[in-house]
């Protein structure tokens, strides 16, 4: 694919998002002078004639779809409609856009729960539609699995280069912190912190802790997105993922260690787990020279540091 110049005029769907703003983050720093991004209250993805006519004023070289509307697994069981509708709507639109603009390059960002509940651990991304999803949030994989097959259509219908990344679940500034929308380890750092503040001498978190997720910082995300497209030119979908996971159980105590509270978790075994497993096999992202900087840890961490600033 080769190098992207320092002046490639690049539009970022969900510039304002925890992945959207990381990359463009990483680009501002590296020295991108045309970046292009707007808000939700700018521009409405779900309206077709409008996000044509904005993508189509700006004509950009490279497109970045980041923009999703997501949440935890509470919300996701609760609006599976609002979820597979509104981003099949904005990955419709987007996608319409940058074929009507000859745009090459196209970057869309999926995830991890396209895969099937069930899947061979490490997922490796042949398992696509080989099984039955996790039900609680089946809406949300349908639309994200539905990007992938539409942008292997363009691929295969126009010759366009464009490809599909699949992050495993992702975490770093400008996440969801909410409790009850929020993903996991987002809302563990708001339950334990809320608890901290309060004095309260229990933490109550669903399911029973056992099963496994991995975790990825949203920096090593946006460099990863670089690395591929300027390296990366195939139909298949690709993973980016850490390498390794931890259970939510052996998580909470480690979140509850750095954010300082000192209480009794309590788990609800009436709410959901969710997937038992989902390791992402990233060994091609490996292949192709990139590793995670930040460790789960350290990111963190940083992490806690960045929510006591901004959210708390």
């Amino acid at each position: 694919m080769g190098k992207l110049d320092k002046s490639t005029k690049i539009y970022i769907a969900g510039h304002n998002g925890m992945v959207g703003s990381a990359i463009w983050r990483m680009l501002t720093g590296l020295g991108y002078t045309d970046l292009q991004g707007w808000s939700s209250s700018k521009l409405d993805l779900t309206n077709r004639e409008a996000t044509i006519a904005k993508i189509s004023e700006y004509s950009p070289d490279v497109v970045i779809m980041a923009a999703a509307r997501v949440g935890g697994i509470g919300s996701n069981s609760k609006y599976p409609v609002e979820f597979l509708t509104e981003n099949t709507r904005m990955q419709n639109n987007v996608f319409e856009a940058a074929n009507t603009l000859n745009v090459e390059r196209l970057l869309f960002l999926g995830s991890s729960c396209i895969y099937p509940k069930f899947a061979p651990q490490p997922i490796k991304e042949s398992s696509l539609m080989t099984g039955a999803l996790e039900p609680t949030n089946d809406g949300y994989a349908i639309a994200k699995i539905a990007g992938v097959l539409h942008v292997q259509g363009y691929r295969r219908e126009y010759g366009r280069k464009w490809i599909s990344v699949m992050p495993t679940n992702l975490y770093g500034p400008n996440d969801n912190f909410d409790v009850e929308n929020g993903h996991v380890l987002p809302a563990l750092i708001s339950k334990f912190h809320e608890a901290k503040i309060t004095k309260s001498g229990s933490v109550t978190l669903w399911g029973d802790g056992s099963s496994f997720r991995e975790f990825l910082h949203v920096d090593d995300l946006a460099r990863a997105c670089l690395l591929l497209l300027e390296n990366y030119d195939e139909n298949e979908p690709i993973n980016v993922g850490y390498g390794s996971d931890i259970s939510i159980l052996d998580l909470a105590v480690l979140i509850s260690k750095i954010v300082g509270f000192d209480g009794k978790i309590i788990w609800d075994i009436a709410k959901p787990n969710g997937t038992p497993k989902k390791l992402l096999d990233s060994s091609r992202m490996f292949n192709l020279g990139w590793r995670p900087e930040q460790t789960l840890e350290s990111g963190l961490n940083a992490t806690y540091e960045w929510f006591l600033q901004n959210k708390s």
